[in-house]
């Protein structure tokens, strides 16, 4: 048992916090006639049982110590306690105290015990009574309590339940959320620095100091002293080993020195240390501690209550010493050791049952971990073991020792090297080392336990791919880039929304004017019904106005006016039946002038063609020769009249072509036997040219060189002319056919001039009168 003055019957206390004087003791189930709490000073008790932050869960666990003044019959030591802190409405109750004030009551139920080996199966059953008493909804009713507080010596007594004794302490949570820290965290606690874990949750915050101090074997049954820095019990009291019965574990850890002293004097365990008790840690005669604390005013002062400080809501760990850093690195064979410990325990992780593995076989259990721990922590004591006997022999340290003993000679170098040098020079210097030198001194415990690390060997290949690999791995790039990936297709489900609406509203315009425009055609085409044109003046008006070619405004105009969208379909106009009749009868009677002036033409040239195969046969004369003269005309001069004369004349050279050729062969023979008669006929000529016919210069002048040659020409040649004449007249084209909408087509000039005073000339589209 860790207390000499025998086994501590576990006393109940019920706290309650007052709305006036804050949290208070308000029960007390022990001894008959004892009062443990005014006997012991627990003054800060209440405010240990009652964590900061306990209100904001329905149940929370605190853990704590306690010291024990001495008595007649013990000395002091140090005492255990757990509070299951709960909360109820206050209008709830049936029986309401006149002192409730606020709208919740908050009360612990506290059981404290000498030893905290029993805090796994306490906890379980603190939780069911507490539960139970606060269901009553009466707390004057203490009957649950004291039943409680009866049975429970018995059972924490019962070797059945001693089997479990560390129940509730995960270490495989702890090595699967810090990793290689777990080891950093083991070698600080042997070097007995001022740890401070901090954590919002105070039954984990608890629970993971625990745990830490129960891989060093055998040191969570030796805690008597960890209450107060003044407290050294264990060292005075310790016997140094005699004998060595190796089938015996208990008896081989006592003879390897253990367990290692961590908290004596000048040292204090804490789980749970609230604000009161800063001054016993700022106190000169407390050299280090492990505390720990859910009020985040010890993170504004981690300097100076704390050399290194484990952030439990974090999982960070912050070393402020720089010395106790270069002692804490892990050497190659260190982290070689401890990454094949993670390795076990991620292969064997199981989310719904995180306190076993899933193959629920021995590698990865509970008990393998700590008998790894147990392996590590021997081969460091006999390679200190070995290393100070070496330099011993060699005098590194003074004389040699009459006990001193030969090292084997198959070990090559020194093997504590492997665990840091700066570590093991600083541990030298710690009060556990000094009492382990005590219990040890003459022990040769390098020829129990090999004195060589339990993954001994320099840096290798393996190695480096093994951290590559883990430093990967706590990157957790897997879970970054799932959460860039749900991120992206978040964003991109919501631009994609927002196009889709915009597309949607846009159509929907579309659509809206597409039907306003329909409306708008539908009203326009019914009014343009009702006013049909009346008379087929109305529909001529209208033909010529839709014949009127329109300027490009005007186009772009109707256009606009036409209601035209984009996408949309033109509704067709209203047809006009009266303006439709009347451009049929305009067409119609343009296409019949112009059959009938072609008709006139043909008539015409078969009438002059004949008349001049008679003159041709008659005997020359001048005024053959006059004719020949006239129509030995270059073709290119005799132009077509115009439309507009052709539609004129038409009628009149049917009816009268008989009377047209007489007077042709009067004016050539008067112009045969005067030669000014074929001037003026000259003159009168150009004049019509000019008039008329817009000709060139050149060809004028081409034409009176010709009339020149034929006035020189003797009257032999007449006959030649005549049929140079006739010749010309035969090659004359016939008119085109005319285009649609365009002016009639061209026949020959008509060459008819009177006798007397008064002529017609025909020329290029004109008609000229002659007096």
């Amino acid at each position: 048992m860790g207390n000499p003055g025998g086994t501590e019957n576990p006393i109940v206390l019920v706290i309650d916090f007052h709305h006036a004087r804050g949290p208070e003791v308000e029960l007390c189930f022990g001894e008959e006639g004892t009062d443990p709490v005014g006997e012991n000073d627990w003054s800060l008790l209440p405010f240990m049982a009652l964590s900061d932050g306990a209100h904001a869960s329905a149940e929370d666990f605190s853990y704590f110590t306690l010291q024990r003044r001495a008595t007649d019959s013990a000395p002091a030591t140090s005492l255990f306690g757990i509070s299951c802190s709960r909360q109820i409405d206050s209008a709830s109750l049936i029986n309401r105290s006149p002192e409730v004030t606020r709208s919740t009551v908050q009360k612990a139920v506290v059981v404290v015990i000498n030893e905290p080996r029993h805090f796994g199966q306490l906890r379980e059953r603190l939780s069911i009574v507490s539960s139970a008493w606060f269901a009553q909804r009466d707390f004057s009713d203490t009957d649950i309590l004291k039943k409680f507080h009866e049975s429970l010596a018995d059972s924490l007594n019962n070797e059945e339940a001693q089997k479990d004794e560390y129940l509730g302490l995960s270490l495989r949570e702890m090595i699967h959320e810090f990793k290689h820290q777990t080891l950093v965290l083991f070698k600080c606690l042997l070097l007995q620095p001022k740890m401070l874990f901090f954590g919002s949750r105070c039954e984990r915050l608890c629970m993971i100091q625990f745990s830490l101090i129960s891989l060093i074997p055998g040191l969570i049954h030796n805690l008597q002293d960890c209450a107060d820095p003044s407290f050294d019990s264990h060292a005075q009291s310790v016997v140094k080993p005699t004998s060595l019965k190796t089938s015996e574990r208990s008896s081989l850890l006592a003879y390897m020195g253990l367990p290692l002293q961590i908290f004596g004097k000048g040292s204090m365990f804490g789980p749970y240390t609230p604000l009161q008790q800063l001054d016993i840690l700022a106190d000169y005669g407390t050299k280090s501690y492990v505390v720990g604390s859910t009020n985040s005013l010890l993170l504004q002062q981690k300097d100076r209550y704390s050399d290194i400080l484990i952030n439990l809501d974090e999982d960070t760990i912050n070393i402020s010493s720089p010395s106790l850093r270069s002692a804490l690195s892990l050497s190659a064979a260190d982290r070689r050791w401890i990454d094949f410990l993670t390795q076990s325990i991620n292969d064997t992780w199981d989310d719904a049952h995180p306190e076993r593995p899933k193959t629920h076989g021995y590698l990865g259990s509970e008990e393998f971990i700590r008998l790894q721990f147990e392996e590590y922590l021997l081969a460091l004591l006999s390679c200190m073991k070995y290393h100070d006997e070496i330099n011993a022999q060699i005098g590194g340290n003074g004389p040699k020792s009459p006990t001193t003993h030969a090292p084997p000679s198959d070990i090559e170098g020194d093997p504590a090297l492997e665990f840091n040098p700066e570590f093991l020079d600083r541990w030298r210097t710690t009060s556990n080392y000094a009492l382990f030198q005590r219990l040890t001194s003459d022990a040769m415990l390098f020829s129990i336990v090999e004195p060589r690390h339990p993954c001994a060997g320099g840096l290798s290949i393996d190695d480096v791919q093994r951290r590559i690999a883990q430093q990967v791995s706590e990157l957790h790039l897997d879970e970054r880039v799932r959460e860039g990936r749900e991120a992206l297709n978040k964003h991109l489900a919501t631009g994609q929304k927002k196009v889709s609406a915009a597309f949607t509203s846009f159509w929907a315009d579309i659509e809206a004017m597409r039907e306003a425009q329909r409306k708008k055609n539908e009203e326009r085409a019914a009014q343009q019904g009702q006013q049909s044109p009346a008379g087929v003046e109305g529909g001529r008006a209208s033909l010529d106005k839709s014949s009127t070619p329109a300027s490009p405004r005007a186009s772009m105009s109707s256009v606009q006016s036409s209601g035209w969208t984009f996408g949309g379909v033109r509704k067709p106009p209203a047809v006009d039946l009266t303006q439709a009749q009347a451009s049929v009868a305009a067409a119609g009677q343009r296409a019949s002038s112009y059959f009938n002036s072609w008709g006139s033409w043909a008539s015409d040239k078969r009438k002059e063609w004949q008349t001049q195969k008679a003159v041709a046969t008659e005997p020359s004369s001048p005024a053959a020769s006059s004719l020949s003269t006239i129509a030995s005309t270059p073709k290119k001069q005799q132009r077509s009249p115009p439309p507009s004369i052709i539609t004129t004349a038409a009628t009149a050279t049917t009816t009268d072509t008989d009377t047209t050729v007489e007077r042709a062969t009067a004016i050539s023979t008067s112009e045969v036997e005067n030669n000014n008669n074929r001037q003026s006929l000259q003159i009168s000529r150009s004049e019509s040219d000019g008039s008329g016919i817009s000709r060139s210069g050149s060809r004028r002048k081409r034409f009176s060189d010709m009339l020149r040659r034929s006035n020189s020409h003797s009257s032999n040649h007449s006959s030649r002319s005549i049929g140079n004449s006739n010749h010309n007249n035969n090659q004359t084209p016939p008119p085109a056919t005319p285009a649609t909408e365009t002016p009639a087509p061209t026949a020959p000039a008509a060459v008819t001039a009177e006798a007397g005073d008064s002529g017609i000339v025909a020329g290029e589209g004109t008609t000229k009168t002659q007096s």
